[in-house]
């Protein structure tokens, strides 16, 4: 408490920007240690999404966040609340038949995973071809064509990303098919297990994604449209439960009356494996550097920066659930977002800020950046690390294709400039049990976290907002996607 007076005061008196100093007179490691021992300990029994565990670790950020003196930002208090149910699929009875050309193909039960789980009940219903790799020709597709019947899709690319995954609901929607058959390559998942699904975004059309060559084989060589085909089916109804989960969001309104309404993001994940496995030995998996880590950063950089003047554009503080799950508690905010997405500018997500014992060897003094050359946001990372010793990295290997591991994605996806930061990306425990707090560098997670901090702030009082670097194709989509949300935020004012 006394640095925080004498911090305070010192701000207050001086009437310049926030130093590097001042940061780290507040942002210590032993506050940080606090947050993750406690966030990874075996109480909260490895925080899966949903469990027990997750409800506390929220119910401890908010608390956080509310001692910090943030704005609550949810629909309940901290908490914006995502109506989720949890869908058990049913495999009794499960049969797929196609016939084509003379040919009965039938896929055997582990080759076929219910994607989107609902009653099925066909019997030699005619079939549709086509291409998720093509969306246009969906697109293109009238309803009357494929209504009631059964599409069948190469699903050897296309819908992936957030918008691809719009696209192909929506076209579900419109064209109202019998079932979907996606044709996949590979292994497929096990369908016995229950699947977390967006309350308001459930098909209604069932999908069965197939894992099968001699489906592939048979279709080979046919051409878009009806198929001299018929497909049975029988799947039975999956029992569905409601389950509550929750983003916790904390807010710092901008100084300036320009820009308050424009938005600097900072997130984690708070989730993690919960407890797998039975018999002798450990079996929680505790998650302490992934990402109990970036949980406390976001804290402790939100309690910081609340004890020093306002910049001029608002910050947001939001710990995000069911990341391990695919992005769950942040695409739901993108779908749902409580500031609009038009108006930020900038997403900052942390993960991994704790261990320095990289599978490549020590990483101290250093921060990796995901999507490195992708945005402007880059360089005031670098400036910060130029001012508190802090290195602000490109992981030729990694900086890339880690980019769509973490929630970063959700944002860009959306259009918003946005990275993930880490000191590592993979160490040994990741993502096993042996992942626990005292194995993590506090001294050094606190000077990643006050060069961050500083950034953030950096970030916050410009009068530029982040760009997409228009000279990476990479960042095409994303160019893309932030023209689109412009125009509909314009649309909308």
């Amino acid at each position: 408490m006394a640095a925080w007076a004498a911090m305070a005061a010192l701000c207050a008196s001086a009437q310049t920007a926030p130093s590097p100093r001042q940061i780290a007179a507040h942002l210590t490691a032993n506050d940080l240690k606090a947050d993750v021992s406690f966030l990874a300990s075996d109480a909260l029994q490895g925080r899966g999404t949903p469990s027990f565990g997750l409800d506390a670790a929220a119910e401890y950020v908010a608390s956080r966040f509310r001692r910090a003196g943030l704005e609550q930002a949810g629909d309940d208090g901290y908490f914006q609340t995502a109506p989720y149910v949890s869908v058990r699929p049913n495999l009794e009875g499960l049969d797929l038949t196609l016939e084509i050309a003379g040919q009965v193909v039938k896929p055997a039960k582990p080759a076929i995973w219910l994607q989107e789980p609902a009653a099925v009940d066909l019997d030699r219903a005619p079939a549709f071809n086509s291409s998720l790799g093509d969306p246009a020709a969906l697109d293109a597709l009238a309803p009357g064509e494929v209504r009631g019947k059964v599409l069948i899709l190469d699903a050897a690319g296309g819908g992936t990303t957030l918008a691809g995954l719009r696209r192909f609901n929506a076209s579900l929607a419109r064209l109202q098919p019998a079932l979907v058959i996606l044709v996949r390559v590979g292994r497929a998942p096990s369908s016995a297990n229950p699947q977390l699904r967006d309350a308001s975004t459930i098909s209604a059309v069932p999908v069965l994604a197939v894992f099968d060559e001699a489906l592939r084989a048979a279709l080979a060589g046919t051409k878009p449209g009806p198929l001299e085909a018929t497909v049975s089916a029988h799947v039975a109804a999956p029992s569905v439960t409601p389950v509550k989960l929750r983003n916790v969001i904390g807010v710092l309104r901008g100084a300036d009356a320009g820009l308050r309404d424009t938005y600097v993001v900072v997130t984690a994940h708070y989730d993690h494996l919960g407890v797998r496995g039975s018999g002798e030995g450990d079996h929680i998996y505790n998650g302490a550097n992934d990402d109990a880590s970036g949980t406390a950063s976001v804290i402790e950089i939100a309690d910081t920066l609340a004890a020093l003047p306002r910049p001029r554009r608002t910050l947001v503080f939001m710990a995000l659930f069911g990341e391990e799950l695919g992005l769950l508690g942040s695409r739901y905010y993108a779908q749902h977002p409580i500031f609009p997405l038009s108006r930020t500018v900038a997403d900052l997500n942390l993960e991994q800020m704790g261990r320095t014992d990289d599978d490549t060897g020590p990483r101290v003094g250093l921060v990796n950046v995901t999507g490195y050359d992708y945005t402007s946001i880059t360089g005031v990372l670098r400036q910060a690390g130029q001012e508190t010793g802090i290195g602000v990295v490109k992981d030729e290997e990694s900086s890339d294709p880690f980019y769509a591991r973490s929630d970063n994605q959700a944002f860009a996806d959306a259009g918003v400039p946005a990275h993930t930061l880490s000191v590592g990306y993979v160490y040994p425990d990741y993502h096993q049990p042996g992942d626990k707090w005292p194995k993590l560098d506090y001294e050094n997670m606190a000077r990643v976290d006050g060069t961050i901090a500083l950034a953030v702030l950096r970030l916050a009082e410009s009068s530029e907002a982040p760009r997409w670097n228009t000279a990476n194709p990479n960042t095409e989509r994303y160019v893309r996607a932030r023209e689109g949300s412009a125009a509909r935020g314009a649309g909308s004012r």
